[in-house]
């Protein structure tokens, strides 16, 4: 059962990886163990996660061989802007201990600013020079892509936003499709709670005989989005991965499908401005 996906550029990335928002520096290096030996290679952190230099040495002690790790970083929203967004990068870079980042996101559109044009435009220079294997956004609604796409050079690869069964972006992954960009999941399992008490989802997940997490996960995969859930327990972080030996039916994929509230559990990327969010 696959794995990976290829992205617009022909560059494989995992259909899943770990999630390394606010993991401790102490805690980071066990999260990172834990994870390679479940068998993860793709990792994602950012600016703003202030973890970046723990995850580089823990990703370097690991072992596993550069070319077999995906490191997703992104940029701040104080550091949009041509100059600034080429600085932001290098900083990144430097901590990670990498000579390349494999996938680099501007992590919010900041609309209010209207700086995450020239952003991306550096972030294309930096691509140019080898140093981004790939370009990618976060939190983009579809008006905020058409805007880019208009001027791009280079097409994203990903948008990265919040999706779960209480909020299903379907038609905004539907546009991303028709422009050969993929979706990736933040917040996949909604930082559980009572979503993991629901009833279908719970019927499902006795059915494959896997936990709830595994079924919302496995829902996100079957439905074409790569996935990055968080966690720094050992136990969960192999359990999540624990997902390639099955798959979800139609019915069961539409069952979670109507579990939509179109509920945001975080802002909304129009009102996400500079300085936001700290």
């Amino acid at each position: 059962m696959t794995k990976t996906v290829t992205l617009n550029n022909g560059i494989e990335m995992p259909m899943l990886g770990l999630g390394v928002y606010k993991i401790t520096d102490e805690e980071m290096q066990d999260a990172v163990d834990a994870a390679i030996k479940a068998g993860y290679r793709a990792f994602d952190t950012a600016h703003f996660y202030f973890n970046e230099a723990s995850l580089g040495k823990a990703l370097k002690s690991s072992g596993v061989p550069r070319e077999s790790l995906f490191v997703t970083t992104k940029l701040w929203n104080d550091d949009q802007g041509y100059e600034n967004t080429k600085k932001a990068f290098n900083d990144s870079l430097e901590k990670l201990g990498l000579d390349y980042i494999d996938l680099y996101l501007i992590h919010w559109p900041c609309p209010d600013n209207d700086l995450f044009i020239e952003s991306y435009q550096a972030m294309e220079a930096l691509y140019a020079e080898g140093k981004i294997k790939s370009l990618g956004v976060a939190n983009f609604k579809q008006h905020h892509l058409e805007k880019l796409l208009a001027v791009a050079k280079v097409k994203p690869v990903v948008n990265q936003i919040e999706y779960h069964p209480i909020f299903n972006q379907k038609d905004l992954q539907a546009y991303c499709k028709a422009q050969d960009i993929l979706v990736t999941a933040w917040s996949p399992l909604m930082r559980g709670g009572d979503l993991f008490n629901n009833e279908v989802l719970q019927s499902i997940a006795e059915q494959y005989n896997k936990t709830v997490p595994q079924i919302i996960l496995r829902w996100h995969i079957d439905s074409g989005r790569i996935v990055i859930p968080k966690s720094r327990n050992p136990e969960r972080i192999a359990e999540n991965y624990d997902i390639f030996d099955f798959e979800l039916n139609e019915a069961d994929i539409q069952a979670i499908d109507t579990l939509n509230k179109n509920e945001r559990q975080f802002k909304d990327p129009d009102v996400v401005n500079m300085g936001d969010l700290k």
